[in-house]
């Protein structure tokens, strides 16, 4: 009894001390060296294009039999077997790192082991350079550049684009002006098409509506004849107001991450997270201006249209096929704002669901995998069947196995 005793204490000793070495351990590395937890941003890619600050990456096929997955599980992995290649669209304050967030939680990787041929716009990092820049010069020259790269590289000229937040309204917004008919298919996540609905924030930009149209009548005053060099707002503002819409959650946090210190798997995700938020980019002064005036207070594509730089993106003018997911906790884009998008388009294929999580979760977090990945990857595939080019060796090589299948069916051979 003694002796069991005995082992039992000394078991819960060393026990105790190794979580005290674990906890000591992640604590050094979460203080001092912060940048070896990050585990975002580990898919290879390849430039294939560049086009001032902005590039398109293209994600080779993995060369692993399958992948790890969240939740413990594991996909095999396939071939670039679908035709139509994907086009990952990222807004502009987050760094296209969300998509590519953790090794487990890799919406790129997914979609690579998938079968997918994956690329990716990643609009660069603007400085006071292109303070310029609005929505006209994304939409009308940046993106339709980077996807004429992507079809000179796929060799292919259909398209499926997947858009979160502004990257999802950039790709209607760029199906409603461009007239693309090659367009095959649309995925948006947490695109607010109707900023007036639902959220605080929808709240106070409608209550802007009256006051803005008295300074429209009484006064001279426009916010576009503001310099927009004194209109950026900077990567760090951005950080802090996205942490405001969950102020009580931005604390909470680290209360788990005290409690959980001992977690390494844990504490990379915590640090990987929080390194995401707390390195955003900025937002040029001239599409602040216009995402104030045509977002915020006209709100004007509830109505499906929207003018840019002199021409007029027509929602209605959309047909490829639409598949939109809003987030259930989303308080920044509340699912009524998102959906609105499916009453202004005339595609005749259109889909809606609501997925668990907030802005950022319900495309990047735990259950994301299971209700937009996997609900996503199922839907292109239906719609993603064309041949895929092949080189004149592989064509080559393709004749001769069917001259030796004919030859080794021949009676006399």
């Amino acid at each position: 009894m003694t002796a069991r005793l005995f082992r039992r204490l000394r078991d819960q000793g060393l026990a105790l001390n190794e979580r005290a070495a674990q906890i000591a351990s992640n604590a050094f590395d979460r203080i001092f060296i912060p940048g070896t937890l990050v585990q975002s941003g580990q898919m290879p890619f390849e430039v294939i294009h560049t086009y001032g600050i902005t590039s398109v990456r293209y994600y080779p096929p993995l060369e692993v039999e399958q992948i790890q997955l969240s939740d413990g599980g594991v996909l095999p992995t396939l071939p670039e077997t679908h035709g139509v290649p994907l086009v990952l669209v990222p807004p502009l304050a987050a760094r296209p790192s969300i998509f590519d967030l953790m090794p487990n939680r890799s919406l790129v990787k997914y979609f690579v082991a998938r079968g997918f041929r994956v690329y990716l716009i990643d609009w660069g990092e603007p400085g006071r350079e292109q303070a310029h820049y609005g929505l006209g010069d994304y939409v009308e020259d940046l993106m339709p550049e980077a996807l004429t790269r992507i079809r000179e590289h796929a060799q292919v000229q259909d398209l499926s684009l997947f858009g979160w937040c502004l990257g999802g309204l950039f790709c209607l917004m760029y199906a409603g002006i461009s007239d693309d008919q090659r367009l095959r298919n649309i995925v948006t996540v947490a695109s607010p098409i109707d900023t007036h609905q639902g959220s605080l924030m929808g709240q106070l930009t409608a209550a802007l509506m009256k006051p803005a149209e008295l300074v429209r009548k009484l006064t001279s005053f426009r916010v576009h004849l503001l310099a927009p060099e004194r209109l950026v707002i900077p990567g760090w503002m951005n950080s802090l107001a996205f942490k405001l819409t969950n102020p009580v959650g931005s604390i909470t946090t680290y209360w788990d991450l005290v409690l959980r210190l001992w977690d390494r798997e844990f504490v990379e995700s915590h640090t990987t997270t929080s390194n995401f938020l707390n390195n955003m980019l900025a937002y040029p002064g001239r599409l602040i201006q216009d995402m104030f005036v045509k977002f915020a207070i006209d709100n004007d594509l509830s109505r499906g249209t929207i003018e840019l730089d002199g021409r007029v993106a027509d929602f209605s003018r959309i047909r490829s096929s639409v598949l939109v997911f809003a987030g259930s906790a989303d308080t920044l884009v509340t699912p009524a704002a998102a959906r609105s998008s499916l009453d202004l388009v005339a595609s005749e294929d259109t889909c809606y669901r609501v997925a668990p999580g907030g802005h950022v979760g319900v495309l990047a977090g735990a259950l994301a995998q299971a209700a937009v990945w996997e609900v996503a990857a199922d839907w292109l595939h239906a719609r993603s069947a064309v041949a895929i080019p092949r080189s004149a060796e592989q064509l080559e090589n393709e004749r001769r196995l069917r001259q030796r299948r004919r030859l080794s069916d021949d009676p006399e051979f």
